[in-house]
């Protein structure tokens, strides 16, 4: 009884303070009474209201089916074979033994077929297929299968080592090209879907987020500028798809990153912007032209710095210039620190090698660099970059 009582009490106390509370708030909001009335006692259509954007909120996507099927007829798998003669003999090295015995040992030669799986993407009606240089490296035959069964022989338009991108044609009608994602920049956190042919079990989706986005330093590419992603990818989902969850390219699946112990959830896809670039070009002309400025660099050393007097200073320490390069023409000397191309910073050694690739033979580059405390421009024009 006596419990009950001292609740009572409580209560009461309760309700008082939390009446002379709503008094306060009235008495300080600059809202109006009606503003403040309506939210602590809210209209049923608001109630309705709010639980239904909440339900919006919280309510996962149920399926990825629709985005699925808008792109999977677009992602094919590719067969690749070539040639491989095994080495001779070492003994035929010697020439006493090689005039004995090398008729005899030459005939043991053998030769064996390799073969390799990949997958691709159709990108236009016109046949062409973009898909990962390493998946068709030194293919002496490149086999198309499409997910409706038919399949066809695939002819190389161009491939691109440095970004690990080849371009093939067939010739089929009727194919069915992949919707493009528009240039919206991809996020951290976004839903994406792999679709391949992991190890030739057959057409394949797998789910996961981006994890990253300008993935470099990896060391699989000259150029890199990967997205990263947790959606699995394993071998023969190299040139597959990588596309958003309306089913929209957004990248072509390139590696997986594997270490000794094994790593799980990171890989890495070109995005399209890169791939389509690199892609246009091979078309239009086969190849792909860069610019070459004849330099070699290395991170800025902390003494480089200092003879700057700016110990902060960014750019690229020059170590090595090629004779009769454009560097050299220029008059660019090992220990100049580069700071600058068109105005434009450089941030490190990848950055100078990205920015003057950029350009295309023929362009004129000046050059900013600083030789101890003084600041020098040079003007030169590119060449084109040695394979």
């Amino acid at each position: 009884m006596r419990i009950i009582k001292t609740l009572a009490f409580l209560l009461q106390f309760s309700l008082l303070g939390l009446a002379i509370a709503i008094l306060y708030l009235f008495w300080q909001s600059e809202h109006s009474n009606k503003d403040i009335m309506n939210f602590l006692l809210p209209s049923t259509k608001e109630i309705q209201s709010r639980s239904t954007n909440q339900l919006l909120i919280q309510v996962p996507t149920a399926s990825y089916a629709d985005a699925v099927a808008s792109s999977f007829e677009s992602v094919v798998t590719i067969y690749t074979s070539k040639m491989i003669v095994e080495q001779s003999h070492p003994l035929l090295d010697d020439p006493i033994f090689s005039q004995l015995f090398g008729e005899q040992l030459q005939r043991r030669q053998r030769s064996k077929t390799e073969t390799n799986l990949g997958s691709g993407v159709i990108i236009s009606n016109e046949g062409y297929i973009i898909t990962n240089q390493h998946v068709i490296d030194g293919a002496d035959e490149i086999l198309i299968s499409l997910p409706d069964g038919r399949g066809s022989q695939a002819v190389l338009i161009g491939e691109d080592k440095e970004t690990d991108i080849a371009i093939l044609q067939i010739p089929i009608s009727g194919l069915s090209s992949i919707k493009i994602a528009p240039n919206n920049p991809v996020r951290v956190g976004d839903v994406v879907l792999a679709i391949g042919n992991p190890l030739n079990v057959g057409q394949t989706v797998t789910m996961g987020i981006i994890s990253a986005t300008g993935r470099n330093r990896i060391g699989l590419n000259t150029f890199e500028n990967f997205i990263q992603t947790d959606a699995a990818i394993n071998p023969g989902n190299s040139g597959g798809a990588l596309v958003n969850a309306k089913g929209e390219l957004i990248g072509i699946n390139t590696a997986i990153f594997n270490q000794a112990g094994g790593a799980q959830g990171i890989g890495f896809a070109i995005p399209t912007s890169i791939a389509f670039d690199i892609m246009q070009q091979l078309i239009d002309y086969g190849k792909i032209s860069r610019g070459w400025l004849g330099v070699e660099g290395v991170e800025i050393t902390a003494k480089a710095a200092l003879s700057t007097g700016s110990p902060n200073i960014k750019g690229a320490l020059i170590v090595g210039v090629f004779i009769n390069s454009p560097a050299d023409m220029a008059g660019i000397r090992s220990g100049d620190i580069l700071v600058a191309i068109d105005g434009k910073s450089v941030l490190g050694v990848r950055d100078l090698l990205e920015k003057v690739s950029f350009h295309k033979p023929g362009d004129t580059l000046n050059i900013t660099v600083y030789r101890g405390p003084d600041k020098y421009t040079f003007k030169t024009i590119a060449t084109e970059r040695p394979r």
